[in-house]
Formats: structure tokens, sequence, C-alpha cells
């Protein structure tokens, strides 16, 4: 299975997604994984698909937090996976923001999604093909995010995904697919690549 899948992955928002929405995380030991995320991530490293975090965290823009800070919260996040076997093949976030802070943190960027950069970069450091990628997240910027880059768009009922899909209605958000939660979507994923 693994050559049927070396160049997918599977692009993981991480508030809301991966993890309890907690607003802007500015102390690592805030962050709690979402039940099940675990299990996700480790069906997806069990299947050969690479698992990839891509996240705006516009935290550092505001002041909230600092780049250090948030590393140290990553950390956290590949700890806590690791306890329960899983991993993260990458980590991309943006820590801009069109309006809000001072440079070089404010500033019209490539990587804000739903604008691409992460996943290009992403594509490069992996040899992707981003048509046969996924994103899952749970805001409607992550399925504008898929569909940029032609990838499948999957939007998870956790975090604010819920209040996404009631304000909108599922056909706006227009995603390939509506999960429970993130082992809903990877299991989706997995069925649909057999």
């Amino acid at each position: 299975m693994k050559t049927k899948t070396n160049n997918i992955a599977v692009f993981i928002d991480r508030d809301g997604t991966v993890t309890v929405e907690g607003g802007y995380i500015n102390d690592p030991n805030r962050l709690t994984l979402l039940p099940r995320s675990a299990r996700a991530i480790r069906l997806l490293n069990k299947n050969g698909i690479k698992a990839i975090l891509a996240t705006n965290q516009a935290g550092i823009a505001r002041g909230y937090f600092d780049e250090p800070t948030l590393k140290k919260t990553l950390e956290r996040l590949n700890l806590l996976l690791a306890v329960e076997g899983a991993y993260l093949d990458g980590i991309y976030y943006c820590p801009h923001h069109p309006t809000a802070g001072k440079p070089p943190f404010r500033k019209k960027c490539s990587c804000r999604k739903p604008l691409p950069g992460m996943l290009t970069k992403a594509k490069k450091d992996f040899n992707l093909d981003l048509s046969r990628c996924f994103v899952i997240g749970d805001k409607s910027s992550d399925v504008s995010l898929a569909r940029v880059v032609n990838a499948k768009a999957i939007i998870v009922k956790t975090g604010y995904g819920e209040g996404e899909i009631e304000l909108n209605g599922s056909k706006k958000i227009s995603a390939d697919f509506i999960a429970d939660d993130l082992l809903d979507a990877v299991e989706w994923i997995i069925n649909g690549i057999k």
C-alpha cells in the first residue's frame, strides 16, 4: 500500500480538529488532544499516508504568544501523540495576520489559510501530488484551502465545525465529506483509497 500512497498527504488543522479548541493557546500545558485524534493519526501512519499539520497561528502576530511558545506547544502536541503511538510527518504554521500586530508578522502572506503557501511548501518538501491529498479542518477556510489546491475537503463537527455547518449549511460549505471527528474523516479517506 505504501507505493499507492507515497505522494498523498492529509493536511490537518490543529485547533478544533486534532486538539480541543482553546482560543489562543499561550501556554503549552493548555493543549489537549481531542478524543480519537491520536488514533486517527496512527491510522494514517499505519497506512503510509503522510499526516501533516497545517495551522494558522495569528496569535503570534497579535502578540498573544511568541514563536518559542508556539514551538513548545507543538513539542507538547508531538509528545501527546507519541504517547499514543502516533506521529506527524510535518508541521507547518502561519504566524502572520494581514492587519494585526507589527512586522514581520503583520503582513499579507501566501501561507495564511485559505491561501496555499503551507501546502505548496509541503508539496516541495514531500514530493506530493496535491490533487491526491486531503485537507481536514473545522472551518470553511479549510475547505477553501482544499479547493485552491484541488485537494479533497473534509470538515469535522468538532471545534467550530458544527457551528460552521449550522451557520452556512452543508451545501454552501461544499466539503467532500462532513465527519463527526478526525477519526471519522480518516476512516473515510482510507476506505476511499482502498
